[in-house]
């Protein structure tokens, strides 16, 4: 089952009536969404290993080391390549990516990962600001957040969420341009997967920073996302759901709107101005 996006299992499935009495007993063929590891390989390096949904896995190594402020062009990536040597049973895994960087590259043990690992690793939200505005490649422009184009986004995100509809169990990152209209959009079991395959998209097709596009998630609103929305370049974050006090307090010192709980004619403002 290495490198399925989707794989299909048999379940039980239970169904009550009100009175908590047993309706419906059947088993029958479901799909799950796929969740393997890719381990990312820089040299004889291993960077970061994640969880993630099996596909586009070029494009997650590419946002991934730009986003976290490994690389600054698809051009410091000299080679991308699934290993011939992870292998299980003689056949590939797809599951360990190397990466050969220009020369003028060089991650050290120090730079494994800007972003937190854990919500209790110990490091100060500030600090951690401080930090990624430091890295930061570009400022981001002033862009009034659209509350008519907010409320069409989301749907217009949810439409295109084929592995959603078949497994009810993905996120969804996509970018849109400011009439509405979609380029590209990514499924992960991970968010921030999800958007590092977007943003390592914009990048190898020479489209970051992205000033002119909105970032829209089928998530929470998290620090990890705001920052990698804000070292791509975004002006705009839009989430469906709940925004975290750090993200709140990353996009207000990075300038970026954001968006939390939009669904329909409703959402939050957590940061930026309304256009009105």
């Amino acid at each position: 089952m290495a490198g399925r996006a989707t794989s299909n299992f048999p379940v039980t499935r239970v169904r009550l009536d009100d009175d908590g009495n047993l309706t419906q007993v059947d088993t029958r063929a479901d799909s799950v969404a796929g969740e393997e590891p890719l381990e990312i390989r820089v040299g004889d390096q291993t960077i970061a290993t994640t969880m993630r949904t099996p596909g586009n896995d070029i494009e997650l190594a590419h946002g991934f080391l730009y986003s976290e402020g490994h690389i600054s062009s698809a051009e410091d990536i000299t080679t991308a390549r699934y290993c011939a040597g992870a292998t299980v049973d003689g056949l590939n895994t797809y599951n360990l990516l190397d990466i050969q960087l220009a020369k003028k590259n060089v991650i050290g043990l120090q730079d494994l990962r800007l972003s937190l690992t854990t919500s209790a690793c110990g490091v100060c939200g500030t600090s951690s600001i401080e930090e990624m505005k430091l890295r930061l490649p570009h400022s981001l422009p002033e862009v009034p957040v659209d509350p008519q184009l907010v409320a069409t986004l989301p749907e217009k995100l949810r439409k295109e969420q084929k592995l959603f509809r078949k497994t009810g169990g993905i996120h969804a990152a996509g970018a849109f341009r400011r009439d509405g209209t979609s380029v590209v959009i990514r499924e992960d079991i991970g968010r921030h997967n999800a958007a590092d395959k977007v943003i390592g998209h914009l990048l190898l097709e020479g489209m970051l920073p992205a000033h002119d596009l909105i970032l829209v998630m089928s998530s929470r609103a998290s620090f990890e996302l705001v920052q990698k929305a804000a070292m791509a370049g975004f002006p705009t974050l839009i989430a469906v759901s709940a925004a975290s006090s750090l993200a709140v307090e990353t996009a207000r010192a990075t300038g970026m709107g954001l968006v939390g709980f939009a669904r329909g004619d409703r959402f939050n403002l957590y940061s930026g101005e309304l256009q009105r």
